[in-house]
């Protein structure tokens, strides 16, 4: 085993994860921060339900994909459960996920959880050719490792140890306004009876 490498690889994992939550929480490009107003809607009642799935999903043309925390996704389930309905599920990549209306919702555990128990569910029209939600990244960057990322030595010390710089640059820009929506404040944990 290549220690180097192995110890880069995890370093460029750390720095990926990192990434993820800043393209969702940054308060200057983060996805959550930069939705337009008109595209921030509240749950009816608290717990997601169908309808309001359907108010986010109705915004925008060509939603291509909801993201929730995993513990959303669950509130969603109980919440379509408790209408008589079901999410349908997709196949993406060869993996089932759940889904309305063909839309897949994807898991993602960077978006918070308040201490009331609420969060949010982010709906995205992606690309540049659907005006929807870009990744941005710098590309010919001396010493490029992978696309919008470097890896500089920067030399051995004393004791042997060799040192690496890993920068990264990345960023996101919603193209128009309805590109992103978010249903905020939906309840995810089961009120007490």
């Amino acid at each position: 085993m290549n220690q180097t490498e192995e110890q880069l690889r995890l370093t460029i994992e750390a720095l990926r994860e990192r990434q993820e939550h800043e393209l969702i929480n940054n308060r200057e490009f983060g996805l959550l921060h930069n939705a337009d107003f008109k595209q921030r809607i509240q749950p009816h009642s608290g717990p997601p339900t169908p309808d309001d799935m359907d108010e986010l999903l109705c915004r925008r043309r060509g939603t291509k994909l909801f993201l929730a925390h995993p513990r959303t996704i669950a509130a969603i389930g109980r919440g379509f459960s408790a209408s008589g309905l079901y999410p349908d599920h997709v196949d993406l990549g060869g993996q089932s996920v759940p889904a309305w209306r063909g839309v897949p919702i994807l898991p993602c555990n960077k978006i918070p959880i308040s201490k009331e128990q609420t969060s949010s569910v982010i709906a995205m029209r992606l690309g540049e050719d659907n005006q929807g939600v870009i990744g941005l990244r710098q590309t010919g960057l001396p010493d490029e490792y992978e696309p919008g990322l470097n890896v500089r030595f920067m030399g051995i010390n004393d004791q042997a140890v060799i040192s690496y710089l890993v920068s990264t640059y990345y960023s996101a820009a919603v193209l128009v306004p309805d590109a992103l929506g978010v249903l905020e404040n939906v309840q995810i944990a089961p009120r007490p009876r």
